[in-house]
Order: C-alpha cells, then structure tokens, then sequence
C-alpha cells in the first residue's frame, strides 16, 4: 500500500472494486505529506475519493505555505486555474468559519459575563455580601447581617468587583458632569440591563430598577460590548 496505493486507487476507481477502493483511500490518506498532497488531491478528484479530498483540502488549508512551494503546487498554477480557484476558496472558507467560531465564543463569553453579573447584582442588592449589602436593613440585624455577609459568594471575583463599583457609584460627584465618570457610566449600564429584564420592578430591591429606563435613557447610552 505504502508503494502503490495511489496506483491502486486509480485502478480500484477504473474497475470499480469498492472494498478495495476504501481501503487504498485510508492508506493514501495515512501517507499525506505537503509534497504529494497536490497530486493526490488531482488524483482523488478524478477517482471520485471525497475523503481523500477533504483531507487533501485540509492538509493544504494548515499547511498551505510549505505547500505553496512544492512543484505540485506550482503545476497547478500554470496548468490547472479551476483546481487552483477551488483550494483558495475552500482556504478562504475555513478561515470565514474560524473567525465565526471565534466571534461567537467571544459572544458567548459576554452573554456569561453579563448574566453572571445580573445574578450578583441582585445577590448583593437582596442578600448582602462582603462590602455592600441592602439599604433597608435595621441596626437590631446588623450583626446577623454582617455575619451573612463575611462569607465569600460562588462568583467572588465578580461580586467583588461589582461592589467596588456600587460602593464608587454611590458617592462619585463626578457622576452628574457634562463629561460624567467612566466607572458610573459603567455601573449605569448594568443597572439598566437589569431593569430591562427584571420581571418584579415594584418589589426589587437594585438601585433605579423602576427609573432607570426612563430617567437615565437619555444621558447614558447602553454599551452592550462594553467589558463589565
């Protein structure tokens, strides 16, 4: 197989031995290296060997620099335009596809980002956490309060940041300024993507939950891409 299987190929191809045909195509493709590949992908096409092609395709698509510099590669140019346009456009394809990938990873990662910070928004703004805790609570609960409150949250990291920026946004001057304060904005806008999907508006507890879609709409503008 190592000596003839693309001979094989195409002679399993010509009299139609099926069994024989899949098998020379697995070993084919077992010995693919970036200076038969070319050749093996002309081979495939004409043998009707789709396997072999795509990883031929493949092959080329990872390695197509070094590839680039083979004779095959250099036939093709010269002799062979259609085979030439149908390897860059599968090229071009695959990377559309990798940034579509990547890109919607990345949004995939926000959406997490935001609905793990609506969920400790409203974690810190009913329960309490380390630093920042309900407005309405009575000093006779103060210590229970505070000792519910010493214990560190499953989402920490987020919480704890988030707290920071409540504990600024509470006395920030810079808040109601013609340039404003970056991190108010910040908070701003989590405080309104909480509104927006709150379903209990009357009884939550998040600062401007009921004013922030129409007092604050016009000030500040909603950012989704924004990093929490």
């Amino acid at each position: 197989m190592e000596r003839y299987g693309i001979h094989l190929l195409a002679l399993s191809h010509v009299y139609m031995v099926t069994q024989l045909k899949q098998r020379c195509s697995k070993g084919v493709v077992q010995r693919l290296t970036t200076e038969n590949v070319v050749d093996v992908l002309q081979l495939a096409r004409l043998c009707d060997a789709p396997d072999v092609c795509l990883r031929s395709m493949r092959l080329i698509h990872s390695q197509f620099k070094t590839v680039e510099q083979t004779e095959g590669w250099k036939f093709i140019r010269e002799h062979d335009p259609f085979l030439e346009l149908d390897i860059l456009q599968f090229i071009d394809d695959a990377e559309s596809r990798k940034k579509r990938r990547r890109r919607h990873r990345k949004e995939q990662d926000l959406y997490m980002q935001l609905s793990e910070a609506m969920e400790c928004i409203e974690h810190i703004c009913t329960q309490g956490c380390t630093l920042v805790g309900p407005s309405n609570v009575v000093d006779n609960n103060k210590k229970s309060m505070t000792a519910e409150k010493s214990e560190p949250c499953k989402a920490f990291s987020t919480c704890y940041g988030l707290q920071l920026l409540i504990r600024h946004f509470a006395v920030c001057k810079r808040r109601n300024n013609d340039k404003g304060c970056l991190r108010c904005k910040r908070m701003l806008q989590l405080f309104r993507l909480h509104s927006l999907i709150c379903d209990q508006p009357d009884s939550c507890r998040v600062p401007l939950c009921r004013y922030v879609p129409t007092c604050f709409v016009r000030n500040f503008t909603f950012e989704i891409n924004q990093k929490v």
